[in-house]
């Protein structure tokens, strides 16, 4: 027998799991631990629907892994079932925004949305006012009288095709006899809707649920929970739950990455014979999935996005270089500022023919780099000059050649 047999027969017999999927970040718990009042909230909102009356539009924020999308989506299953009874037929739709293929533009979005309905439109080539028409046309045909969308990750949608979308969805109303639109949007953006034009904003009659992010207590009871359905008995110490509640609530009480630990460190330690979760697969796991989001934070931003980070990389790269030859003697040289950042910026959005955004649009985005952990961005005076952000690059030195990787495959550089 080889290895690889001996490794294949040996996972049943050593398995930690009793049930994976538990820990996966598409698992529905049927109980939503520590949010019955945003449930209560998302729902008395909703409920007008039930009798066939439009409810509000609704916003809900809250950072990454504070259970949004769970209660949503709780939310929506308990109305669909109750709908189901009554004479007022419902239809709800989820759409998470952050797929590409689903929401790069406004055409593929209405593609999706009249494919979920069950039209067809193809995937390119139709002026937007033509799937427009088509979609007006399937819900004048349908037999609900609500279509309730809920655009997961909406302010991704934004950054990507501009807020008129949502202009149009709402403005669609007026013109429909039979079936009327609401929009659930869910995003973790607290500021989102004061980025929205104006216009956008007033046609949109929105109510708000914020979401508060865990605590380690809070965290600690929903990773007991979750640990005691998805492993055998006796796997997790107590000392390894405390500490990956410990890493979450550090990372603004993220559920979703306390749950990821704790599978991945299950993974870990079923991988080396190990019989018990520790704190020692804890850190691993932590390691592992700091090196994997910041990959798929790059993978999957947009390509403005890219092209901003593989200008600082390159100015990085560059004062390296110019370390190397010992034209810099110390960090205070070789500083990068927002304006370098811009002028490569420029240069890389002409290589590949690319619209250049503004300066200030540019601040922006490396805010959101700052945001994510992938620079340090430090605000400073340059006195009459006025201010500036002075940018370093913190992605680990073992990813950056992936990194680089993937954005210059993205961009075709």
């Amino acid at each position: 027998m080889n290895k690889i047999d001996k490794i294949f027969d040996s996972v049943n017999s050593r398995t930690l799991f009793k049930n994976k999927t538990v820990l996966q970040s598409n698992y529905s718990p049927q109980e939503i631990l520590y949010r019955d009042k945003q449930v209560e909230m998302v729902a008395s909102i909703l409920a007008p629907a039930l009798i066939g009356q439009k409810t509000s539009n609704l916003f809900i924020y809250g950072k990454t892994g504070t259970g949004k999308t769970l209660t949503v989506q709780f939310v929506q299953n308990e109305l669909i079932k109750r709908a189901k009874d009554s004479n007022h037929p419902l239809r709800m739709e989820y759409i998470n925004c952050k797929l590409k293929k689903v929401a790069d533009t406004e055409y593929r979005l209405l593609a999706e949305l009249i494919s979920k309905l069950g039209g067809e439109v193809p995937a390119t080539g139709l002026p937007t006012d033509q799937v427009y028409t088509k979609f007006l046309n399937i819900l004048e045909n349908s037999k609900e009288k609500l279509l309730i969308l809920i655009l997961d990750e909406i302010d991704q949608l934004v950054k990507k095709i501009s807020d008129n979308f949502l202009y149009n969805l709402t403005r669609l109303n007026s013109e429909l006899a039979k079936t009327q639109i609401v929009i659930v949007g869910i995003s973790n953006d607290l500021r989102f809707l004061e980025s929205l034009d104006p216009r956008v904003r007033s046609s949109l009659g929105e109510e708000e649920v914020v979401f508060p992010p865990y605590n380690a207590l809070q965290l600690q009871g929903i990773l007991n929970k979750r640990a005691g359905e998805a492993f055998k008995d006796n796997i997790v110490d107590n000392e390894a739950i405390n500490k990956c509640a410990a890493f979450a609530a550090r990372e603004h009480g993220d559920a979703r990455r306390a749950l990821d630990l704790l599978r991945v460190a299950g993974e870990i330690a079923e991988r080396a014979g190990d019989t018990k979760i520790t704190t020692k697969h804890i850190d691993e796991a932590n390691n592992k999935i700091e090196r994997d989001k910041i990959l798929d934070i790059v993978e999957t931003e947009p390509k403005q996005f890219q092209v901003v980070l593989q200008a600082i990389i390159d100015l990085e790269e560059g004062k390296n270089d110019l370390r190397r030859q010992k034209k810099l003697f110390d960090d205070s040289d070789g500083k990068i500022f927002t304006g370098d950042v811009y002028n490569v910026y420029q240069d890389l959005c002409k290589r590949i023919s690319m619209e250049i955004l503004t300066q200030r649009r540019v601040g922006d985005i490396l805010s959101e780099f700052d945001m994510l952990g992938l620079i340090n961005a430090k605000v400073i005076s340059k006195g009459r000059y006025g201010r500036t952000k002075e940018i370093k690059l913190v992605i680990p030195q073992n990813i950056i050649e992936k990194t680089k990787e993937i954005v210059k495959d993205s961009l075709g550089l």
